[in-house]
């Protein structure tokens, strides 16, 4: 990961919010002979110690549940906003161009668990995500297809050991670089550039 101390964001809270404004990470694991990775939503949780755990679950007989099962230690990646920042929007535009972006790393040990925690994992986020009223409910499910998916999935979850991040805002510039690049983020307009540009303004607020 490309650290410097400017753009690492000290607030845990504040890292905490962003992977669970962007759960939808990226798991990877040391594979057989290559890294192997999954992309999936997590839930994120905090203890009273401030130990942090997430979980999800995954497919079986996979290359990443194969990994897992052989190594424990995972890297999981969140990724947040990220835009191009032109250098002529410095005072200083001799400088080069640059991507503003924002992005967690945490490393930790994933644990598998048995089926009833797997069933829990999955009524827990489709009841997050779908709410219990429509006909894609978790309780309006067939109770012979949560079961084929019991023999098709695997819940886990991960005690985090560390998390590095990078909130590259452009902190090291100047005021006046800073108003001009969020000016021509918000006219440029797109998503991406519209959170980024959001997110330096409350940064110098």
């Amino acid at each position: 990961m490309y650290k410097f101390s400017y753009f690492t964001e000290p607030d845990a809270d504040a890292v905490i919010a962003f992977m669970k404004e962007y759960p939808f990470a990226i798991i990877t694991a040391f594979g057989e002979q290559y890294p192997v990775a999954t992309h999936i939503p997590l839930e994120i949780d905090r203890n009273e110690d401030g130990k942090i755990f997430l979980s999800g679950h995954i497919m079986k007989k996979t290359d990443h549940h194969k990994a897992f099962e052989k190594n424990r230690d995972v890297l999981i990646i969140f990724n947040g906003p990220h835009t191009y920042i032109s250098a002529t929007w410095y005072t200083t535009p001799q400088l080069a161009s640059t991507w503003n972006y924002m992005t967690v790393h945490a490393k930790g040990k994933i644990t598998l668990l048995d089926e009833q925690a797997t069933y829990d994992a999955i009524k827990n986020i489709t009841d997050k995500y779908e709410g219990t009223e429509t006909a894609a409910a978790f309780n309006k499910l067939d109770d012979n297809y949560i079961a084929s998916m019991l023999k098709a999935i695997i819940a886990f979850t991960i005690e985090v050991e560390s998390i590095d991040n990078v909130f590259k805002l452009s902190q090291n510039r100047d005021v006046v670089s800073k108003q001009n690049i969020i000016a021509q983020l918000q006219n440029r307009g797109d998503e991406n550039s519209l959170k980024i540009a959001n997110r330096m303004i409350q940064m110098i607020q």
